[in-house]
């Protein structure tokens, strides 16, 4: 167990104190910090991950304190995974070999993640704007990060990875670039801003042209014996091993996958969070085919975690229909936006979603492998994609 010890950081005023368990947490601490009620953030959805989770990855908690006054929060996992796993096929054979031999020469990759792995977003990292400045905040998340990664030992992870951050919050997390971190995108997040004058599902529809509201009404036409049902905690312990099943069969088909959740820890979640975690099961003839999950933040709908029995995606529409049945979400919540996560990008659009740049920092423990890291960082680049717009006016 890590020391709950206030260690001083180097280059900036603060203290931090690691945590090996949220039950070690003082909650009045953590939630002065999390004051916007961030879900993923929550210390009642960060317990459920650590229940369900610790046989894969290892977590950790840090606060940041100004004096007694907490300024500054962190969550971490420590993972391990097989560079085997890794395909990097949309890479040229040579830069993919470079990457692999330069930087994952074991076979065992161990990194220090701080934010979220099963979501999109800045999940990993916020601080008191008003306490403190974004300078001061990142310099001390380096020295917390870097000191944790030291203290592995024999799990001595060999990278850090700070993931992720929205455009409108670049000109602050930059800041991390001043310590060794070089920064790189990833494939764009697909977010639906969710129109004033949507009141119902049936608003949406009638703002689209006419292609795509054609289009949405064949969707419903081919799904319409799918029968949804709002599952609670009893029905997704009911339904474990065919929900784990469909999971898996969405997860098979990603081209890398460092982190899966399972059955149960959406019941775990389920039963915390209660009405800020949806979960829906999609039935064909009785028979379940399909599971979509969302949480319910502030003014935003986080579509999360889907499973598909692929065999009948084609036939009966699945997949869009859980697209438009996000959408439907957003608009009966009155959101402000409804973020639909990464990949499918054209499919995603189709349903009004637009793309969101978003930016990653990476750490390489060695400091000559760090040197290394920047020009092979420079190689990596953003999927190129093609999107539509459904709607016959601009957005509002």
């Amino acid at each position: 167990m890590l020391e709950k010890l206030k260690h001083k950081c180097r280059t900036a005023s603060l203290q931090y104190i690691y945590y090996d368990h949220t039950d070690d947490i003082p909650n009045t601490d953590w939630n002065t910090i999390n004051s916007d009620n961030n879900v993923f953030l929550s210390l009642a959805y960060l317990r459920s991950l650590e229940q369900t989770l610790t046989h894969t990855i290892r977590f950790r908690f840090i606060m940041f304190y100004d004096n007694e006054i907490p300024v500054g929060i962190a969550v971490t996992q420590l993972i391990k995974f097989n560079s085997a796993q890794l395909t990097l096929q949309e890479f040229p054979c040579k830069i993919s070999d470079a990457i692999k031999n330069t930087l994952f020469k074991n076979l065992d990759v161990r990194v220090l993640v701080c934010g979220n792995l099963f979501s999109c977003g800045e999940h990993g990292f916020i601080y008191n704007t008003n306490h403190i400045s974004s300078k001061v905040a990142f310099e001390s998340l380096s020295d917390a990060l870097r000191e944790l990664r030291k203290s592995e030992n024999s799990d001595k992870p060999s990278f850090i990875l700070l993931k992720e951050f929205w455009p409108e919050s670049f000109n602050h997390s930059d800041y991390i670039k001043e310590h060794d971190f070089r920064e790189f995108k990833i494939d764009v997040n697909m977010v639906l801003p969710i129109s004033t004058s949507w009141h119902t599902f049936e608003d949406y529809l009638s703002s689209m042209r006419t292609k795509f509201r054609s289009r949405a009404k064949k969707v419903f036409k081919k799904s319409e014996m799918i029968v949804v049902k709002d599952f609670s905690s009893e029905d997704i312990d009911f339904f474990k091993d065919q929900i784990n099943d469909l999971y898996l069969s969405v997860l098979e088909k990603a081209d890398f996958q460092i982190g899966s959740l399972n059955a149960s820890t959406f019941k775990s979640l389920k039963t915390s969070l209660k009405d800020s975690f949806m979960f829906k099961g999609y039935f064909l003839n009785k028979k379940l085919v399909g599971f979509t999950s969302a949480f319910i933040l502030n003014n935003v709908v986080d579509a999360n975690h889907i499973g598909i029995d692929y065999r009948y995606n084609t036939s009966h529409a699945i997949y869009q229909k859980m697209l438009y049945d996000y959408v439907d979400l957003a608009i009966t919540k009155k959101a402000r936006e409804l973020r639909l996560g990464r990949t499918a990008e054209i499919i995603k659009s189709c349903v009004g979603a637009q793309p969101v740049e978003m930016k990653l920092y990476v750490r390489h423990g060695n400091s000559i492998s760090n040197t290394l890291l920047k020009p092979l960082i420079e190689l990596i680049s953003p999927s190129e994609y093609e999107i539509r717009n459904p709607f016959k006016l601009q957005l509002d």
